[in-house]
C-alpha cells in the first residue's frame, strides 16, 4: 500500500478556528461605509395573477431609497435549468414605444413583459424589494405596498396536476404540467412476471425535506474597485451565479462578480438564485452597497426543498431468490418551478431498481408542476425517494420467500460488468456486496432476523433491526461535460517555499478546502503548512463547478493534480514564479434514450450498506434509533475524520427526514415555516452510536482513487428504519416521516 505525506491524513480543519471563535465572518456579517438594507415582499398565496402593484405610499416611508419591482429588471427571468421563473413577479406593462430605447432582450423578458411574469405560482415567489437607510424601515415600508390579485386556482396534488383537465401552473410552456418524463424499458417485463414465484406490490411516499442550514439568505451586493457588481452571499457555485445574475440584468458576465465568505451549510439548498440578483440590481442602480437577510421564516417559504414523491412498484422474484422483474412509476411534486426537477428525478430513474443486476425493468419517471415550493436539489438528490421503494420491495421480497434480507441482497447485488437498469455497466468498481458484507459483520447481522420476544427491555418496548443499500453518481450527469479548473504558483528560489492554490469551489461546511490543500500539498510535494487556498470569486479563478453531487474532492483532486503537474515542469526549468493551470475534463456520458433510457448517464458511482437498530415504544408510538453501521466506498479517504463527519452528519440528517421532520402545507401554504414548528433532531434525538467502515476500493479515475462521500450515507437510512421497525413490530409502514402518530396507526392503536 502506498504511504502518502498528506492523503489519509486526518489534518485538522483550516477553517476550524475561525467559525468556532466566530471570527469568521459570514455573509450576514457583512458590512460596508454607507450601506444600505433591503427587504423583500413575498407572494404570500400560492396562485394569482397581479393586476396592479402600488408603491407610492412604500415610497413615502421613512427611509425608504428605492422600490424596485418586475418593470425594474432587465431580463425578468432566472433558473438553473429552465429559465421558467420571473424574477420578480409584476404585472405585465406596455413595451417601451421607441424601439432604439430597448435592449434586445426587453421585448420577451424584461419591461416589455414576458407571458407569465404577472403570475405567482407559490408563496415564496418575490414581488418587490424595498431599499432602506435601515432593515427596520424597509420592513415597515413592505407593509405598506398595495398589491391587486386575481385568484387562481390551487394545484397543490401532483396527481390531479397530471390530469389533462387540470388548470395550468404555466400556461406560456407546454401542454400541461408535466414537465419531467423518462422511461426506463429494459428486458421483457411481462415475460419476468410471467416466470417469478412471487409478486410485491406497494405504493409508497415520501415527505418533502426542509435543508434547515444553519445560515439563513443573506448577503451584501457592492460596486467594487474595477466597476463589477459584487455579489458576496452564501451560495455552491460561483460562476453559475454570476452567469444568472448577468442574465438577469442583462450586462455581461465579466460585469458581475461572485464572492463567497463563510457559508454556513447549503445541502443543495443554495444551488438556485435567492437574493443575489436583487441585491445586485439595486447596488447596480443606486452605487451604493446593499444588504440582505432573510429570516427563518423568509428561507422556509423562499428556498426550494427536497421534493415530495409518489412511488408504485410492482417486482417480481423467483423462488430461489433471484428478483426477475420490476415495474415502477414516480411521481415527483416539482413545485411552481423547474429548478433541478429534470436532474432531480434522471437520478431517481437510475437509482430506481436499487443496486441490483435485475434483467426485465420496466421504469417511468414524472416532474409535475404544482403550486407547491418547487422541489430542489438536497443530499442525495432523488436517490432517497427511490432507494426507499428499492429497498423497501427487496426487504419485502426477501420476507414473502422466507429469506434472510441480506442473503437475499447478496445474491442480486450488481457486479462489475453487469448492465445497471440503464443498460449499461457501471464505469467503476462495483462494490455493493462489499459494502453488504462489510456493514452485516460489523453490525453482526446473522440472528438478527429471527430475534426472540425476550429482547424486549419492556412489554412496550420492541427492538428491530434494519438493513439496506444503495449507490448513487458522483458528479454531473446526462451528457454535461464535467470540468473543472485549478491554478497552482509555486514560490522559491532553489527550494520551494510556497504554494498557493486558486480554486472557486465552495465551502459549506463540509471541509472540502482543507482536503484540496492537502492535495495540493501531495501533487506538489510539500507539507500541508506550505501551501495557502485562495477560493471562491469568480472574478480571479476558472470555473469549478458546483459544491454538490459527491463531486468536489474527485473533480477538484484532478484538476490540482494536473495543475500541480504543469508548475512542476516550469518550476523544474526554472521559472519562477512557476505557474500551471489546468481544467480537467472527466469522462463523458451520455443521456437517456427518450423511449428505453439506454445511457452511460454518470462517470463514477459509489455504494453504501448500512444496519440500523431502533427500539419501538408501542405504548406511544415514540422511535429510538440505537445504533446505525454505516459501510461507505470511499476509493480513499483523503482525511478520514472528515469523512466520518460527513457519515455522522449525513446519518443523522436522514434520520430526521425518516422519523421527525414533519413538512406540512394546506393549500399551498407552509404550516412548518418556522423551527418551532418544523423539528429538526437535536443532540437529544441522534442515534445513540453511529459507526462508519471505510472500504477502499480506488476509482481509476479519482484522485489517489478517492470518490465523493457527501450524500452516500444519507441515502437507506429511511428503508433500514422502516425495516426495523417491522422487525419489531410486525407492520410495514410505507409513508414517512414514522411520526408516533403514524406509527400508532399503523399499529392499529388509533
Amino acid at each position: 500500500m502506498t504511504v502518502y505525506e498528506n492523503i489519509g491524513k486526518s489534518i485538522p480543519r483550516v477553517d476550524a478556528r475561525g467559525k468556532v471563535t466566530g471570527e469568521t465572518p459570514y455573509s450576514g456579517d457583512l458590512s460596508m461605509d454607507s450601506m444600505l438594507h433591503m427587504k423583500m415582499l413575498f407572494a404570500g398565496r400560492p396562485h394569482a395573477r397581479i393586476k396592479s402593484i402600488k408603491t407610492d405610499k412604500a415610497e413615502a416611508a421613512s427611509g425608504v431609497v428605492a422600490i424596485y419591482t418586475a418593470k425594474d429588471i432587465p431580463v425578468n427571468e432566472h433558473g438553473l435549468q429552465w429559465q421558467d421563473q420571473p424574477t420578480l413577479c409584476g404585472p405585465l406593462t406596455p413595451p417601451s414605444p421607441n424601439r432604439a430605447e430597448r435592449s434586445d432582450s426587453e421585448d420577451e423578458a424584461g419591461r416589455g413583459g414576458k407571458p407569465g411574469q404577472d403570475v405567482v405560482r407559490y408563496i415564496g415567489d418575490q414581488i418587490a424589494a424595498v431599499v432602506a437607510n435601515s432593515e427596520a424601515e424597509a420592513a415597515a415600508a413592505v407593509k405598506l405596498i398595495e398589491v391587486e390579485y386575481e385568484d387562481l386556482p390551487i394545484v397543490d396534488d401532483p396527481l390531479e396536476a397530471m390530469k389533462p383537465d387540470a388548470p395550468r401552473i404555466h400556461e406560456e410552456i407546454g401542454d400541461s404540467n408535466i414537465c419531467v418524463h423518462y422511461k426506463i424499458r429494459k428486458g421483457n417485463v411481462d415475460e419476468g412476471f410471467a416466470k417469478a414465484d412471487v409478486i410485491v406490490e406497494s405504493e409508497y411516499r415520501t415527505p418533502v425535506q426542509e435543508h434547515a442550514y444553519l445560515q439563513p439568505e443573506a448577503g451584501l451586493a457592492y460596486i467594487d474597485e474595477e466597476g463589477r457588481i459584487t455579489i458576496a452571499c452564501g451560495g455552491q457555485w460561483t460562476h453559475e451565479d454570476q452567469h444568472q445574475v448577468a442574465h438577469s440584468l442583462n450586462l455581461p458576465p465579466e460585469n458581475i462578480r461572485v464572492v463567497y465568505p463563510a457559508v454556513g451549510g447549503a445541502f443543495g439548498g443554495r444551488e438556485d438564485m435567492s437574493v443575489q440578483i436583487v441585491l445586485a440590481l439595486a447596488a447596480w442602480k443606486l452605487q451604493r452597497p446593499v444588504k440582505i437577510i432573510w429570516s427563518r421564516q423568509e428561507s422556509i417559504i423562499g428556498h426550494g426543498k427536497r421534493h415530495a414523491v409518489i412511488l408504485r412498484a410492482k417486482w417480481g422474484a423467483t423462488k430461489d431468490g433471484k428478483v426477475i422483474a420490476i415495474e415502477n412509476e414516480i411521481i415527483g411534486d416539482g413545485g411552481a418551478y423547474m429548478y433541478t426537477s429534470n436532474k432531480v428525478l434522471g437520478n431517481s430513474a437510475i437509482t430506481s431498481t436499487g443496486a441490483y443486476n435485475i434483467p426485465n425493468v420496466k421504469t417511468d419517471v414524472y416532474g409535475v408542476y404544482t403550486n407547491n415550493v418547487p422541489g430542489a436539489a438536497f443530499r442525495g438528490f432523488g436517490a432517497p425517494q427511490a432507494l426507499f421503494m428499492a429497498e423497501m420491495q427487496m426487504n419485502k421480497l426477501a420476507e414473502k420467500l422466507g429469506m434472510d434480507p441480506v442473503e437475499f441482497r447478496l445474491k442480486n447485488a450488481l457486479k462489475d460488468g453487469d448492465a445497471m437498469g440503464v443498460g449499461t455497466p457501471s464505469p467503476s468498481p462495483v462494490s455493493v456486496t462489499q459494502c453488504i458484507e462489510a456493514a452485516r459483520d460489523k453490525f453482526e447481522w446473522q440472528g438478527k432476523k429471527g430475534k426472540k420476544k425476550e429482547e424486549r427491555i419492556a412489554n412496550h418496548l420492541k427492538r428491530g433491526y434494519g438493513f439496506a443499500a444503495g449507490f448513487k453518481n458522483i458528479g454531473f450527469s446526462f451528457g454535461y461535460q464535467e470540468n473543472c479548473w485549478a491554478k497552482i504558483e509555486i514560490h522559491g528560489k532553489g527550494e520551494i517555499d510556497r504554494v498557493v492554490l486558486h480554486h472557486a469551489s465552495a465551502e459549506v461546511g463540509q471541509g472540502t478546502h482543507t482536503v484540496m490543500i492537502q492535495m495540493a500539498a501531495e501533487a506538489v510535494g510539500v507539507p500541508f503548512e506550505k501551501v495557502k487556498l485562495i477560493s471562491s470569486d469568480s472574478a480571479t479563478m476558472g470555473n469549478s463547478g458546483s459544491a454538490s453531487a459527491s463531486r468536489m474532492t474527485f473533480m477538484s483532486g484532478n484538476a490540482i493534480r494536473g495543475a500541480a503537474e504543469v508548475a512542476l515542469n516550469k518550476w523544474k526549468a526554472e521559472e519562477r514564479p512557476a505557474i500551471g493551470e489546468f481544467k480537467y475534463l472527466a469522462p463523458r456520458t451520455t443521456a437517456f434514450d427518450p423511449e428505453t433510457g439506454y445511457s452511460t448517464p454518470n462517470f463514477a458511482y459509489a455504494f453504501v450498506a448500512q444496519g440500523i437498530e431502533v427500539e419501538v415504544d408501542t405504548e406511544t408510538g415514540h422511535i429510538r434509533v440505537l445504533r446505525v453501521i454505516s459501510a461507505d466506498d470511499v476509493g480513499k479517504p483523503i482525511n478520514p475524520v472528515l469523512v466520518e463527519g460527513q457519515v455522522e452528519g449525513a446519518v443523522v440528517q436522514a434520520q430526521g427526514y425518516a422519523v421527525l421532520e414533519d413538512y406540512k402545507t394546506k393549500d399551498g401554504r407552509v404550516l412548518t415555516d418556522q423551527l418551532s414548528t418544523y423539528l429538526i433532531p437535536t443532540i437529544w434525538d441522534i442515534p445513540e452510536k453511529i459507526e462508519t467502515v471505510f472500504l477502499e476500493i480506488p476509482d481509476p479515475n479519482g484522485p489517489w482513487g478517492a470518490r465523493g462521500v457527501g450524500e452516500l450515507p444519507f441515502l437507506t437510512v429511511a428503508p433500514a428504519i422502516a425495516a426495523a421497525i417491522h422487525n419489531a413490530t410486525g407492520v410495514w409502514i410505507n409513508e414517512f416521516p414514522f411520526t408516533p402518530e403514524r406509527v400508532l396507526r399503523a399499529l392499529g392503536k388509533i
